[in-house]
């Protein structure tokens, strides 16, 4: 990689407390590589030989059963995945692929199991990414298992137009095949649940949703802090230990 891609690498929060040596055996074997829009990275039961890091682009993680498939989780930069399998020397239990051509780093597993035995700072860094991770599907389990479709498509629409910077009009990230999986629905059941939101105020064109009335879509939502998190969008967080912390709560003198 060229210094200005491992400098990049260094200020990511996994990485910034560790020593330079173990940086060094770290990234020593490492790859960037850009892959195109569609690419598998890895296929779910498959061995799970390295570390990926989204640096840039859109990545899906996804399951299947049965010839049944879902959408896990839509992936931004910056973030990691299959550190779970990584830290166990396990098998993957989801696939990955782009959804965008994406910046992709791929760091060698045994590197990090060694330099987690041998740095104890760095191996901290990956519990507290590890334990963002947890919460983050502690948030989606409740957010599947508490609310209704509706319910939670009124929080879905609520944490976008918070995280675009709160206008009233904002632009679905994701197309509604990936979001009805999202969302824990069938693309039937997601078509009828935008048509019975209309009531509470949220007008739909193609991508594009406007909240007219947003008081009355909070009061169907009911948002939760337990459950939702409404970080905005800013370049100052990277992983998902930083991601729980928001918002960081005011120190005492």
């Amino acid at each position: 990689m060229r210094d200005v891609e491992l400098e990049r690498v260094r200020a990511l929060p996994l990485f910034s407390g560790c020593s330079d040596n173990t940086f060094r055996h770290v990234t020593g074997g490492a790859f960037l590589q850009r892959f195109p829009a569609g690419t598998t990275l890895l296929l779910e039961g498959d061995q799970v030989d390295f570390l990926y890091v989204l640096l840039d682009g859109v990545v899906e993680l996804e399951g299947t059963w049965n010839d049944k498939e879902t959408t896990l989780a839509i992936l931004k930069p910056v973030s990691t995945f299959i550190l779970a399998a990584v830290v166990l020397d396990a098998d993957g239990l989801m696939s990955a692929r782009t959804l965008e051509r994406s910046d992709i780093l791929m760091l060698s597993g045994e590197a990090i199991r060694r330099a987690m035995q041998e740095d104890a700072s760095f191996g901290f860094a990956v519990a507290q990414e590890l334990a963002g991770c947890y919460r983050g599907l502690v948030r989606t389990l409740k957010n599947q298992k508490l609310r209704g479709g509706l319910e939670r498509l009124a929080n879905y629409l609520i944490t976008q137009r918070l995280r675009q910077g709160g206008d009233p009009t904002f632009t679905l990230p994701h197309e509604k095949r990936v979001l009805a999986s999202l969302l824990g629905m069938t693309p039937e059941n997601l078509s009828r649940a935008f048509a019975a939101i209309a009531d509470y105020g949220v007008e739909v064109r193609g991508p594009q949703v406007t909240i007219t009335r947003p008081v009355v879509l909070e009061r169907l939502a009911k948002p939760d802090p337990l459950i939702d998190n409404h970080q905005p969008v800013t370049g100052t967080l990277s992983g998902k230990a930083q991601r729980e912390r928001w918002p960081r709560p005011a120190k005492v003198a």
